[in-house]
């Protein structure tokens, strides 16, 4: 099945279970901001819309309906993803406009939703970024099939680890963070550059790697 068809039929079934404003919402509301979210991040990283709601409605502090423009929610998070254009949510925002915008994403973390946004422009023009900060985001909730795997969990960590410090890694960053002897360390660092993860930095003597510097396609492990 391609985008077309997907998508085509992810609509159709919301609209099904939907009646009155709730349906009228996701017949105005999901327009070519929201279709090309589907097109050029979500469906190139899932390749389904299992779990995506499109214009989910949700009760803010006031007792007033907000349709989000997407939700997923599965049993390990409720995650809410807005696109935003520089004209609405900039531009042409006044000051309470501005407030009731940061209100609402306050109170929906209240509640339990993590919200996420993107530009636009993002959207339209980088979708690889946003399907890269996306990934990061997703692979905090995914459940593990099956039988877990250890040394995956333990890769997808150190990497994650790589992105906090935002500089290359020693092995003793790898022992502190995960409480494991430095010889393991270094064996999943060195494993990890044979998959192009990572690029390891020799000291001065050039005998031994001292320092590991990350590769932006790691980010696909996650």
């Amino acid at each position: 099945m391609n985008f077309e068809e997907a998508h085509a039929a992810f609509i159709q079934k919301h609209l099904q279970k939907r009646r009155g404003e709730r349906r009228g919402r996701l017949e105005r509301g999901h327009n070519e901001a929201e279709t090309l979210f589907c097109r050029n991040v979500w469906w190139p990283l899932k390749w389904q819309f299992d779990n995506l709601h499109p214009e989910y409605e949700v009760t803010d502090w006031r007792g007033r309906s907000y349709f989000c423009d997407f939700a997923w929610i599965n049993p390990a998070v409720k995650l809410v993803i807005e696109i935003k254009g520089f004209g609405p949510h900039v531009r042409d925002m006044d000051r309470r406009k501005y407030c009731n915008e940061l209100n609402r994403e306050t109170f929906l973390s209240a509640m339990g939703f993590h919200v996420v946004s993107f530009a636009y422009d993002d959207v339209a023009q980088r979708p690889d970024l946003c399907i890269t900060l996306l990934r990061l985001v997703l692979s905090r909730y995914q459940t593990e099939s099956n039988q877990v795997d250890l040394r995956q969990v333990t890769e997808r960590e150190i990497i994650r680890l790589a992105c906090k410090l935002a500089r290359p890694l020693r092995p003793i960053d790898v022992e502190s963070y995960l409480g494991m002897n430095h010889r393991t360390a270094v064996r999943t660092l060195q494993t990890l550059c044979s998959k192009g993860c990572l690029t390891a930095e020799t000291g001065p003597q050039g005998k031994h790697a001292v320092r590991y510097e990350l590769h932006a396609n790691a980010l696909k492990l996650l």
